[in-house]
Order: structure tokens, then sequence, then C-alpha cells
């Protein structure tokens, strides 16, 4: 294949992958963004293997059907309750390859370099193996994280942020020693030092890291897998993979920095680490008092003697896979006059917009799914709040106790209406280990059980 089609080839491909972001931005486009990224990328692998790849192709091919192979499977086998893990050890997996591409790149050793640009070129190693190591190491401690493998709560160390300072002052000395000595064909002892600290630092960064902020931290290490595929272009002198991995490392840290502003975070403390842990140190108190539970006839009578229903989904209604029982009660509702609504917060779930692409898979029409700041000022009109499975992200002590792990986080203020319905299993703590005194509250009732059980025998005395 001639060079001015692959050019033509990768310039269609970028377009593609444009449009992707675009189309990912808004459910009703979700479905076709993601046609226009499987498209960009079946041109961008084909315009690779015919026209720049010149020898190995059995390898490659293997390679290929066994990486497709497992993607397959996984895409078929996941549930979507696993999705946040699955996303978080595919980033993993960018990152291995990014310090595996930097490795093979620095052995080469290419002789015809010489001068400003093998420093530039041993700069663009380093740093693309110092990014993939970091996301590696970082993303399997996310995924420990959200498969439950690894608790939630931050590993605080003392001195960590000095800890940190001198891992980069050893990083970055490294570094020289790794320019000064790649010149003369050395340079492997400060690169596996600097791998081997990067690792460590990835480790140490997302450990630090409370569990209600592990969204953030998906969409951080988003940014990072992106920043590695970026470096790994410049290693490789791929356009197409740079301005993909520039694609994705931007939109990641904006998509990032937009969850902290809606968390009332820092986005430097998710860069440095610790992130979730400058509220204070002091768990909240822990509640005293009875709560009302009620059953689900009880709880079908509220929803039906309302006029203003806001239903607020969590991880609970993921793991119990309710959704699509979420949406039949939805129904049932509206053909009753009741308006229905969504109040999604931007961190429910494990991973960025997972509440939405649950709703969306059950088809709840996208016309009253909105975001937190759409409708927290409506609660003292709402009649019924109808929390799913969801803790922290509906926890008052967000706001009414300065020394909690949440503190200063905007929260979902149910406890505002005239009556909330929590659906739990129990009465244990959320993710970020806090007890919530909204259940302790006079208008609030606990409905105690299975997401999909409780729902489902609430659909059925709607019905009756």
């Amino acid at each position: 294949m001639q060079n001015g089609i692959v050019t033509v080839s990768y310039i269609g491909a970028t377009i593609l992958f444009i449009l992707a972001l675009g189309g990912l931005s808004h459910q009703e486009t979700s479905r076709r963004g993601n046609l226009y990224g499987m498209l960009g990328m079946g041109i961008a692998v084909l315009a690779t293997v015919l026209g720049i790849v010149s020898s190995n192709h059995h390898v490659m091919l293997a390679g290929m059907l066994i990486g497709g192979a497992i993607g397959l499977v996984l895409a078929k086998k996941v549930a979507m309750t696993q999705m946040p893990e699955l996303v978080a050890i595919l980033h993993s997996l960018v990152g291995l390859a990014a310090v595996l591409v930097g490795f093979v790149n620095f052995l080469e050793h290419n002789p015809d370099i010489t001068g400003v640009n093998r420093t530039i070129h041993d700069v663009e190693t380093y740093l693309g193996i110092l990014i993939g190591a970091i996301t590696l190491s970082g993303s399997v401690v996310a995924f420990g994280k959200l498969s439950g493998k690894i608790g939630g709560k931050p590993v605080l160390l003392p001195g960590r942020h000095w800890m940190n300072l001198t891992l980069l002052a050893v990083v970055i000395y490294s570094g020289y020693l790794f320019v000064g000595q790649s010149a003369a064909g050395g340079g492997l002892s400060p690169l596996i030092v600097m791998t081997v600290l990067s690792l460590l630092f990835g480790i140490h960064m997302v450990m630090a890291i409370g569990g209600a902020d592990m969204p953030v931290v998906v969409s951080m290490l988003n940014s990072y897998s992106g920043w590695a595929a970026a470096a790994t272009g410049f290693m490789l002198n791929n356009d197409l993979l740079i301005v993909v991995g520039a694609l994705v490392g931007s939109s990641g840290a904006i998509l990032s920095y937009i969850m902290c502003r809606a968390m009332n975070r820092k986005f430097l403390a998710v860069i440095a680490g610790g992130f979730g842990t400058g509220g204070g140190t002091v768990a909240a108190t822990e509640q005293t008092g009875e709560v009302t539970s009620v059953d689900a006839e009880e709880a079908a009578a509220l929803l039906l003697d309302a006029k203003e229903v806001m239903i607020v989904p969590g991880y609970g209604m993921a793991v119990a896979q309710a959704q699509h029982t979420v949406n039949e009660i939805t129904r049932a509702l509206r053909e009753r006059g009741v308006n229905v609504r969504f109040g999604i917060h931007p961190v429910a779930g494990r991973m960025p917009g997972h509440m939405n692409v649950l709703l969306a898979e059950a088809r709840v029409p996208y016309d009253i799914v909105f975001e937190m700041d759409e409708v927290n000022e409506d609660f003292p009109e709402v009649d019924v709040s109808m929390v799913i499975g969801a803790n922290d992200i509906v926890n008052p002590s967000a706001q009414e106790e300065p020394n909690s792990p949440i503190a200063g986080m905007p929260v979902l203020e149910v406890w505002k209406g005239r009556t909330t319905i929590v659906l739990k299993r129990s009465m244990a703590s959320g993710y970020a280990g806090v007890d919530n005194p909204l259940f302790y509250k006079e208008n609030t009732r606990m409905l105690f059980g299975d997401a999909k059980t409780s729902l489902d025998s609430v659909l059925k005395h709607l019905q009756g």
C-alpha cells in the first residue's frame, strides 16, 4: 500500500474517532458514536497491517486472532455490573503495551539516530514507559478495588506526600542518567529503576484514593492510558497513534476535571493520589435510632398516591440487574399520570455514566433522565423519592459532618422531599464506609431485600 493511501486512511480514521467522541457525549447518539469508533479502528488497523508492517505477519496475525477471541468472549460474558472493573483492567493492558513497546524500542538502539534527535527519542521512550507503568499498576489496583478484592478505604501511609516527592526526584534523576548513557549504548539500569518506581507509585496513588471516588479514578486512568498511547506513537513515529492517544488523554482529563468540580474536589488531588481524603480522616458518627420499614405493597401505595416521583439509581440496582423492572415501574406510573424523573449523580455506580448506560439498556426514555444539578432544587416538590441501592450519593453527612470522609461532596438531597423510599439489602454502610443518617429520618421508609425481587413485587402491586 502506498504511503499516500496510508495517510488518507489515517486521516479518515482520525475524523471517525472525533465523531465517536462527539457521539458518546449524548445518550441519544452513543450507539452511533460507538459505530464510528469501531469503523475508525478497523480502518486504522487495516491501513497499518497492509501499509506499515513489512515482516512477521504470521506473528501479528496470531496475536490479533488471540486478542480478538479473548475480546469477543469477554464482550459476551461480562455482565453490565462488571463493566467498571473490565474497563480498569483494559486500561492496565494499554499501560503494559506502552511499557513493552518502550523497552523493545530502547533495546533495538538504532545507531542512525544521533545528536538532538537521539535525546528527543530517548525522552519519548522514557516518558512512554513512565506513564505506561503508572497506568499498568494503578489500573490493576483499581480493578482490585472495583471487584471487591481490595478494600475500598484509602490506605494512607505516613509521610506519603514526601514519599511521592522522593519518587519524583529519583525518577527525574534516573531520566537524566538514562539520556546520558543511552547515546553510548547504555541506560538499561536507570530505565529499570524508573519502571519499578513508577509501578510502585501507581500502586501507592490508587491505594490512597477513597472507594467513593473510584469513578473519577477510572476516568483519570483512562486519561493516563491515552497519554501512554500518545507517547508510544512518538516512539514509533506513528501520527495516528499520537492523535488518538491525545484525544483519549485530553478527553479523560477533561472528564476527570468536570467530575471533580461536581464533587467539590481538587483536580490536583487526583493526580497526586489521596483523592477523596481531603474532607477529613474521622469517619462519620455512628447513627442511632430506629428505622421505619415498609413492604412492597406499602411502597406501591406511596408511589400511586404521588404526583411527582424521583428515582435515584445506584450500584445496588446494577448488582441486582433491576433496571428493566425500574423501566416497567416507570411506565406503569406514567400511564397513571404520575410525573416520573430520574436523578443521576456524577459518580453513581463504579464508572462515569454507569447508571445512564444501564437505564439506556432498559430503554428508559432519555428525556426523563437528569443530572444531579438539574433536579436537586426540585426535591422539596417531590412526593416520593425512590433510592435504589444508592448510599454515599444521598448521604446528608456530606453536608452536615465536616469530618466525614465525604464532606463537601455534593449529594442528591432526597430527604427534602415528602417521602423517601430506600431499597437496600441491609443497613450496611456504602462503598466509602460511612453510615447514612438518611435511613433514620422520619420521612424515610426502608424496603429491605434484593432490589430486583423488591421491585418485581412493587410492580405486581402497581399492576394489580
